[in-house]
């Protein structure tokens, strides 16, 4: 049937993406072995492999589905991806549903659960993502999979909801509404705050997609969103497709346009890609009084207007609806299925979001296969070399004397002294490259962050103006700024020295000729920009009294001040590889040239002492090199594994055909 036909291409699609990282991550295993017993690989080369693999194996794709409340986002949720539950699997229901974040995925060592974290947890400061490794600080409760009703019972508890005294609200760092027009915390009848029981759910459950690397994270509306910066801050920004729903019965309104300028909107330095807006309930403009045709008239103003509010393509907004796909999936009604409209976004789904994560993950990976392979071209290549200048020397030495002979070894003797006090200035030069790697990690070093944070946080807890707050503010965002700048200006110093290093080598030794690559930080420093405008645009015009200061302080240090922190560990992690990648050539040539100077001095010294006729070396040398250029041959072929694996998309057509 043709519903099964549209689900399936969209898990083929995730299917495709599985079997490609499956096929990577065993060509890079495949090479990663064979460069060790080929004795090509070293410490660094191995050590940096594994990050391709671990990159491969680890790998996730974040779905956000983020809507006002009563939009029916649970629902389009159960509709794509649970229908073949037979019936609602997410709470949904109309009004207020999901209180708390949630994250759907799939972890097979673990057994199926749901893990709650008590919203109490907001008071100690302390991110969510940190409270991952805290599993004590959960509550779980297992799901039982084999009974849909039990499970539907148990997901309930990610509605429940709990009162507590304003004061109490205000210490967790919840705005409360005042009016039923703003945004906030609403006070219930019993005068008391109403809050999300929890503060982030993870449901662990089998399934297709999500056993393959999918996560779905299931957001609720505008207060949960400034209520939680982490959400706002490191979640969404980080997902690789986030769905926007409205309500084609209530139109766009302020908040959601609020919703989406504040949290989801595309930058100006971004695509639209991995952007989609939905527009659910459209099942609301069915009209048994109205022809089919104005119905779907109708549907396509409320495009237009959906799209010119949001400034998106019309081709980015997608009228579904959401309770019809979940009928017409369960039911097997392909009529019911195909005017819910659901296969059109299943299909924008599959196309826009896997492609995408397939180019970060390209991303990612590129760089160090690229160096990888650089590295080891160029120890094949110096292999090679050092035995043709080895045969070229003993073939001079045909039909010489054996005077000649002990010249040459006298000479080769001489480069080798020579090359052994290039060898102590090299090393001198590590203790130089050593003290200018601890300059670079001074500045981006965590406990000086710590510290600059530690500092930030007093200033601002003493300060009694809302004035004072944003001096502070910019005044912690400088210094992250400044530091990163530091970090690069010294990088640059790093490889300004290093190429000076090769550069010597090359003439002095004939090394091979190595562009050492650069740090940059300009993608850090375009985060903490992006942190620090949107901080800006937060505070323009805003006058807050003491309680909204220090509940704004709480919220700044959980949201802007952790995600730099993040920002900072990234930064390390990158130096370390490029300070690995930096010497690493370097020191895998210099290795390459004192085997080939000892093999020299070997051979003549043997010839000099007839313990070996001239022919017989040569004989040996020509093995040799027939030895290294079959190794050079299967080094291709494993290479060429690997990048058409990692390319297989970006072949032209008749290369596809061949393949």
């Amino acid at each position: 049937m043709r519903p099964n036909t549209k689900v399936q291409n969209l898990e083929q699609h995730f299917e495709a993406y599985s079997e490609w990282r499956k096929s990577l991550a065993a060509a890079v295993s495949e090479l990663k072995s064979w460069l060790q017993q080929q004795e090509l690989s070293d410490t660094q080369v191995d050590q940096r492999l594994e990050h391709v693999l671990s990159t491969l194996r680890d790998d996730k794709l974040y779905v956000a589905f983020v809507a006002e409340f009563s939009r029916g986002k649970s629902e389009l949720i159960n509709a794509i991806f649970f229908a073949n539950f037979g019936q609602r699997i997410l709470p949904s229901s109309a009004g207020r549903t999901t209180m708390c974040p949630t994250e759907v995925m799939h972890e097979k060592n673990s057994e199926p659960m749901l893990r709650l974290l008590p919203i109490e947890t907001r008071k100690s400061g302390t991110t969510i993502t940190e409270f991952r490794g805290f599993p004590e600080e959960w509550q779980v409760i297992p799901l039982d999979t084999q009974s849909p009703d039990k499970m539907i019972e148990t997901l309930q508890h990610i509605t429940e909801v709990k009162h507590i005294s304003r004061e109490e609200a205000q210490t967790m760092g919840f705005h409360i509404a005042e009016e039923e027009s703003q945004n906030g915390m609403r006070i219930a009848d019993d005068g008391l705050v109403e809050i999300p029981k929890w503060r982030h759910a993870i449901i662990n459950i089998p399934h297709p997609l999500l056993d393959q690397g999918l996560v779905i994270l299931d957001t609720p509306g505008l207060n949960a969103l400034g209520a939680e910066p982490e959400l706002t801050l490191n979640m969404l920004p980080s997902a690789h497709a986030v769905l926007f729903i409205l309500a084609a019965d209530a139109g766009v309104t302020k908040s959601d346009i609020d919703v989406w300028h504040d949290h989801i909107g595309v930058r100006k330095d971004s695509a639209n890609k991995g952007r989609l807006v939905v527009l659910n309930k459209i099942d609301g403009l069915w009209d048994e009084l109205r022809d089919w045709d104005e119905v779907n008239r109708e549907i396509d103003r409320q495009i237009r207007d959906t799209a010119k509010h949001l400034a998106i393509p019309e081709q980015n907004v997608f009228p579904v609806s959401a309770q019809k796909a979940l009928l017409g999936k369960v039911r097997k009604d392909t009529k019911v299925l195909e005017r819910s409209r659901i296969l059109a976004l299943e299909q924008a789904l599959g196309n826009e979001i896997v492609p995408a994560k397939r180019e970060i993950v390209r991303d990612n990976i590129s760089g160090d296969m690229e160096d990888i392979i650089q590295a080891m071209r160029l120890i094949i290549a110096q292999r090679l070399k050092n035995v043709y200048e080895h045969m070229d020397e003993l073939g001079g030495l045909s039909g010489k004397n054996m005077d000649v002979i002990e010249h040459m070894m006298k000479k080769v003797k001489a480069d080798k002294e020579i090359f052994e006090k290039s060898l102590q200035r090299f090393q001198a030069t590590r203790s130089i490259f050593s003290q200018q790697t601890n300059v670079l990690y001074t500045h981006l070093n965590l406990k000086n962050l710590d510290s600059h944070i530690a500092q930030t946080k007093k200033d601002m807890e003493i300060s009694m103006t809302t004035a004072g707050l944003k001096v502070c503010m910019q005044g912690f965002f400088k210094h992250a700024q400044d530091t990163m700048q530091e970090a690069a200006k010294q990088a640059q110093e790093i490889k300004a020295m290093m190429e000076g290093v090769y550069k010597k080598f090359q003439e002095e030794h004939g090394l091979s000729d190595i562009k050492p690559g650069s740090f940059s930080v300009t993608r850090y420093l375009r985060e903490i920009k992006r942190l620090e405008d949107r901080h800006d645009q937060y505070m323009k015009g805003v006058s807050l009294v003491f309680t909204e200061q220090r509940a704004l302080t709480k919220k700044f240090f959980e949201s802007s001040v952790a995600k730099v922190r993040a920002i900072y560990k990234m930064a390390n992690r990158d130096a370390d590889n490029w300070l690995r990648s930096i010497m690493s050539p370097m020191e895998s040539q210099v290795r390459e040239h004192q085997v080939q100077l000892r093999r020299r001095l070997e051979s003549i010294k043997r010839i000099h002492q007839a313990s070996d006729t001239l022919e017989e070396r040569v004989q040996e040398l020509e093995q040799i090199r027939d030895g290294i250029s079959e190794q050079e041959s299967n080094l291709e072929n494993r290479i060429g594994v690997v990048l058409q694996t990692i390319n297989f998309d970006k072949s032209p057509p008749a290369d596809k055909t061949s393949a």
